[in-house]
Parts: structure tokens; sequence; C-alpha cells
């Protein structure tokens, strides 16, 4: 690892976020909450930070994949911590630890808050707390590769590394316009949002923040009673659309804008997402029904299809407690929560892709046992897969399980009961938000002890960056062949 070239990279990244932490103060001005000298300052400190590791240390010219690695989590790690500082110096956080927690799940889009009361905070906060999501949401590394050139050496290895899914789909040949390709269709799909949110009622603000919450399956709302707050269908409806485009591969979204709709239907992965969510929101439907939880059969058709969408998308919004809902139907949920959205979008979970892959693998393995002599490949859509593709899947799912045993008995063993603990753990491993219990979708993480809270950090980077990029540090294969920092004067 070239820990040098790794330092100039990041300190790059730190003077983009620090740039982007101005983008609060016309809210900060215009409602007149005081906050504007949170963000500078946090501002300030970001860009001299940033600066000094520009300055000292010199770039390296061709960057490997531990690289990428290294830079992709380190990333996160240090803009999740300069992220919380506008909750701490403007005191609307003012506990590390939960302004660190605020500030990871928003970036990492998991939607885990220590939040008690939301609505009390200044609004360039919670502009703050909903961009955090946005920016998250496609990616950090990718908008850097997007508008920063000079990021080109090493781009397709910091790509790699932060890009959800076994496979990563380059829709060109030049990574950069790739990165740029994804994020217009990001951007245009929450302009769009926010206009139908605005056409139904909303006010500019909270149009805003929430489809940065809805395009980037975060699930930070403005209000306490999330989107329970809109007595409006209509504007439910509107939210449960964008998740569920969310929740899809992005890269189908751009070929359905170049004109081929068709593309949706053509991908395997996109069919089962389909069929998941629909044969869920029936199940749900009808055990809601069965327990007489709704007396209106059109809310609880429109809750079960909200909540299972926001469940598999990993968004994490609410418009029901799904919590005080019959045990089958939490089960139902707990088990879309592993689930997660496809490969490419901005959900988090397993993917499905993962799952359809393990089940056909699971298929070929059976059938291998009945007719040993027969030649059995697993195909997507008529495309044979490799063998590392496959081997890649098993071993996620090994470590998955290690992560989620070990996080779940680390948090249980704090105190925490076996209920609240295991399904935190699933809620922010999966970079959903709610989890059931005392972290359940009407409760918050607040009142969890700071080490559970600090193991419920390493789970949402973890899982947003899909285990591997965070796991591969602790082999000593990675340590290997490190190259010391070059200070810039001494590499002259």
């Amino acid at each position: 690892m070239k820990v040098s070239g790794v330092l100039n990279l990041l300190g790059r990244l730190l003077i983009v976020l620090s740039l982007m932490l101005l983008t609060p103060i016309p809210f900060s001005v215009y409602f007149r909450d005081g906050m504007v000298h949170a963000f500078i300052v946090s501002s300030m400190l970001g860009l001299l930070l940033g600066t000094g590791l520009v300055l000292l240390f010199a770039p390296e010219k061709d960057l490997g994949f531990k690289d990428g690695f290294a830079i992709t989590a380190f990333s996160w790690l240090i803009i999740a911590l300069l992220g919380a500082l506008p909750y701490i110096i403007s005191g609307s956080i003012p506990c590390f630890v939960d302004a660190f927690f605020e500030s990871m799940s928003g970036f990492t889009t998991t939607g885990s808050t220590i939040l008690s009361d939301i609505e009390v905070l200044p609004k360039s906060i919670l502009f703050w707390r909903a961009m955090t999501h946005w920016l998250g949401g496609m990616g950090i590394i990718v908008l850097t590769l997007a508008i920063l050139p000079f990021l080109g050496i090493g781009g397709m290895q910091l790509f790699q590394a932060e890009v959800p899914g076994p496979t990563k789909d380059r829709l060109t040949p030049r990574i950069q316009d790739t990165a740029r390709i994804l994020w217009s269709v990001y951007l245009l799909m929450t302009v769009v949002e926010t206009i139908l949110l605005m056409i139904g009622g909303v006010n500019f603000f909270d149009a805003l923040t929430h489809s940065f919450a809805t395009l980037a399956t975060g699930g930070f709302s403005t209000y306490n009673a999330s989107i329970a707050h809109f007595q409006s269908s209509y504007l439910h409806f509107v939210i449960i659309l964008f998740m569920f485009l969310a929740g899809a591969n992005f890269s189908l979204h751009f070929r359905a804008l170049k004109g081929n709709i068709r593309a949706y239907w053509q991908d395997e992965e996109f069919r089962l997402y389909a069929l998941i969510i629909f044969i869920s929101v029936i199940a749900i439907f009808l055990v809601n029904a069965g327990a007489a939880i709704y007396r209106n059969n059109f809310i609880n058709l429109r809750d079960s299809l909200f909540q299972v969408i926001s469940i598999m998308t990993t968004t994490g919004f609410g418009t029901a407690d799904f919590d005080q809902w019959p045990p089958f139907a939490k089960m139902l949920l707990v088990t879309l929560m592993f689930i997660g959205g496809c490969a490419g979008s901005t959900g988090g979970g397993v993917k499905v892709i993962r799952c359809l892959l393990f089940f056909k693998f699971a298929r070929s393995q059976l059938k291998r046992l009945v007719h040993p002599r027969q030649v059995d490949t697993i195909k997507i859509a008529n495309t044979k897969v490799p063998q590392d593709v496959m081997i890649g899947i098993l071993s996620f799912f090994a470590i998955y399980i290690c992560v989620f045993l070990g996080a779940s008995l680390a948090v249980t063993a704090l105190g925490v009961d076996i209920l609240t603990g295991p399904t935190a753990v699933i809620a922010t491993l999966n970079n959903i938000g709610p989890g059931l219990h005392l972290v359940g979708p009407s409760r918050n993480f607040g009142h969890l002890p700071s080490m559970a809270k600090l193991v419920l950090i390493f789970c949402m980077i973890a899982g947003r960056l899909e285990l591997y990029t965070v796991a591969i540090f602790f082999t000593p294969e990675f340590w290997k062949m490190t190259r010391m920092p070059k200070l810039r004067w001494k590499s002259k």
C-alpha cells in the first residue's frame, strides 16, 4: 500500500466535502437559525486538514487495489468524523459518540438515529443531515470521480471498492464517464421527486430533504413521525415509487432513459426484486387484515406496500409502527432486511443478485447429488457466471454471518436485550434504520450504551462497503509491502 498516495487522495476528498459543508448556509440565513458559524468553522477545519494532507504528501501515479480499499474505507471514516462537526459545534448533538453515530448513519444511508425529537433541530442542521444521505447514497468516491479528473489514476480501484454488488456495471469504457452518468441519473431523479412532492403541497425544504433521503434510501425525515406526518396518499405513493426505483440498479434507469424500457423486465435480478415485493405486500396485507390491524383495506394495502418497499430497499421511512404488527409480518420484514435492494442501487442489504445466485448454486449442488455426471452451469441472462464471482458470493455470506453473530454478541454483552441487540445489528449492518423492540420505528438508538453505538457504527460502514473493503484490513497480507509516506519535499 502506498501510504503517501492514499493520504494525498484523502486530502482531496476532504476538500470536496468541506465545500459541501457550506451548502446549508443559505438555509441557515433564510430560516435565521443562527447556525452559519457551525458550518463555516466545520468547513474551515476540513479545508485545513485536507489542504495539509495534499501539500504534505506526494501523489502516487500507480495506485493498486490495496490503495483503492484503503482510500475508500478511510475516506468514509474521516468524512463521517468531519460531518459530525456541525452537530457538535452547533450544540444540536453535543456528545461526540452520538454525533459520530448520526453522521455515519447519514453518510452510509442507514437512517438510524439517536435523536428523540427531530423537529427541534435548526433547519440548516436538518438540511445537512439530509445532505449526508444524498452524498453517501451514490457514493462520495463516485461523486469525486465524476467531478475531479485528477482522480483518474486508480479510479477503477476506487470504483470497485465502493460500488455495491458482486460485479460492477461499467456503462462506458472510462470510469469517470460511468460515474458522471450514475450521478446525472441520481440528480435527475432527485429533481423529479422534489417537484412531484411540491405538487402534492409539500414546501420546498421538506420536498428536497425527503427526496435526498428517498433516492439515497436513507430514511432521515425532518419530522418525528417520519412520512406518517404527511396525511396524503398521493405523497405516500410518490415516495413509494421513488424508493422502488432507488432500490433497483441505476444502470437500468440509464438504459430506460435512453429508450430501452424493456431493460427492466429483461433483467433477472429486477424481476425477482419486483416479485419478492409483490408477494410480501400481499402476505402482510392478508395477515394484517386477518388480525384486524386496519379497518380500512385501502390504508392497510398502502401501509403494507410502503413498509415492504421501505424495508426491502433499506430506506427505513415509516408510515406505521410495524413493531405492533403480527409476528409473521415482523418476521417477513426482518427477512427483507437481510435481502435488501439490487446491485448497483443505493440500497443496502445482501442484495437480490447474491441471493439469486446463492439459491441457483444450492439448486445446482442438489442436482449434482442426483445426477453426479451432469454438468450444470449457473447462468444469469444466458451468461455463465464466472467461478470467481460464485466464490466471492459464498465468501461474502460466510463473512456476513461472522460479522452479524460477532456484533450481536458484542451488543448483547453490553446489556442490550436479546431482541433489541440483534435487530439493531441487522438494521445497521444492512443500512436500514429501524429495528425492533427498543430500536423499533417509534423509538431511537440514543438510549444504547456508547460502546454499543461504536459497534453499530462499525456495522454501518462494513455494511455500506459490502464487508470486503473493511474485512481486508484484518488480514496480515494487506499490510505487507506497505510503503512509508513520502513527504513532497523529500520526494524531489
